[in-house]
């Protein structure tokens, strides 16, 4: 009975021990834990004076990112949350405000835009002086010259006097022989080959020149070229005409529109017997072509004299036939007036030296005189021109040639000009 109960107290205790360990493993187990989640909530507060946000928790289904024990804590003014593997946001940066946009006009519905142009017209002559047996009077000055534009007096801008180099096209009439007139034929062709070799003949080195032959249309045997033997060879090309027809107007209405295209002054040598057969453009086409041009100076030299005279003197030419030479040279003197040139009709070979010397001393020693006109209206008229010559005191200028005599002085300068129009 002793043994039995020795036995039972015995297993007793045994029971109670093993009850007992298990219990102060797990009360030792609670209290680990929640010193373990103490550590780990003080570890994650800032200081008081950090003034730095509260650590935000991850989710509960979030994996936390595996330790770095390479990771260099990051300085204060990086932005974001705070743990033992460093900062994971971008550092902050101080964002300044952006500019004020600049407030654009209201725009009024239906109303067009409008740009505003001031456009000051100038308009610019070649002024050419000379005495009455066609000596050029160099050395006037500003003062001596009076410009009117229909009727109005201008005011002058800009003056100056240079022998500067010229560019010219030189545009010859070479048209075959017509039936019974070959007489005839062949003094034009004369005429026109030598006229053009003297022209050759006063160029200069720094001269531009084009030739240009026509008879039913025209063709451009050289084109602007400062080499004399171009030019001599272009002329010398000048053997067999094709056609008989002489279309003057065609001819000169393409040239002229071709130096339309050309900056500065331009001029025109015309080598014609100023008869026209068979262009497309009328008279009236060809005069309003040359109106509306600017810094173009036309030339003409007639050819042909020596048939007129023979036809005269044997008295062979009809009444018609002296009409229409004095209709060609009314056409040649218009087209230089108009351009401020002047016609030339040699009635002997020997003459055409001495009348293209002058036309080159004309050419190099003009007076170039600018003006702001006081009708500025741009209405595409046509306006009127006229220079005149005056003493310093306001009086009529007086020129004396070497005697002492009073010269009598002609002005030359382009009869007017087109204005422009509002839709140019």
């Amino acid at each position: 009975m002793f043994f039995r109960l020795s036995e039972f107290l015995e297993q007793e205790f045994a029971n109670s021990r093993k009850r007992f360990t298990v219990i102060a493993f797990a009360l030792f187990l609670g209290l680990f834990a929640t010193l373990l989640v103490w550590a780990q909530d003080t570890s994650q507060q800032a200081p008081a004076n950090s003034q730095q946000p509260p650590a935000q928790q991850p989710p509960a289904n979030s994996q936390q990112p595996p330790a770095n024990p390479n990771q260099q804590e990051a300085p204060p003014e990086a932005g974001g949350p705070q743990n033992d593997v460093g900062p994971y946001v971008i550092p902050k940066k101080k964002e300044e405000p952006p500019p004020p946009a600049p407030e654009k006009p209201k725009k009024i519905d239906n109303m067009p835009d409008y740009s505003i142009r001031v456009d000051v017209p100038l308009v610019s002559l070649d002024v050419m002086v000379t005495s009455k047996d066609g000596q050029t009077i160099p050395g006037l000055k500003q003062d001596n010259f009076k410009i009117f534009e229909d009727g109005e007096p201008q005011k002058i801008v800009s003056f100056n006097q240079s022998q500067a180099p010229i560019t010219a096209v030189l545009l010859i009439e070479f048209a075959a022989a017509r039936m019974f007139r070959q007489v005839q034929a062949y003094s034009y062709m004369y005429d026109a080959l030598n006229a053009a070799y003297a022209f050759a003949g006063t160029l200069r080195k720094n001269d531009y020149v084009a030739v240009e032959s026509y008879d039913m249309k025209p063709t451009i045997l050289v084109d602007f070229t400062q080499d004399r033997r171009e030019i001599m060879g272009a002329l010398n090309s000048l053997r067999i005409p094709g056609f008989s027809e002489k279309n003057l107007f065609d001819a000169l209405f393409d040239t002229v529109d071709r130096l339309d295209r050309i900056e500065g002054k331009k001029y025109i040598i015309l080598i014609s017997s100023g008869q026209d057969t068979f262009s497309k453009l009328t008279y009236d086409q060809i005069m309003k072509k040359i109106k509306a041009t600017k810094d173009i100076t036309i030339y003409p030299i007639s050819i042909g004299w020596y048939y007129r005279e023979m036809t005269d003197a044997r008295g062979m030419a009809s009444g018609a036939q002296e009409i229409g030479w004095l209709q060609n040279d009314n056409q040649m003197n218009t087209f230089a007036h108009l351009t401020g040139g002047r016609a030339y009709f040699p009635r002997f070979e020997g003459e055409l030296p001495e009348d293209f010397q002058q036309i080159s001393s004309d050419i190099r020693n003009q007076y170039t005189i600018a003006y702001h006109p006081t009708n500025t209206k741009l209405d595409g008229t046509y306006r009127k021109l006229k220079v005149d010559l005056q003493a310093p005191d306001g009086g009529p200028l007086k020129v004396h040639d070497q005697k002492g005599k009073d010269v009598k002085t002609i002005v030359y300068c382009r009869e007017g000009y087109t204005a422009k129009h509002t839709v140019e």
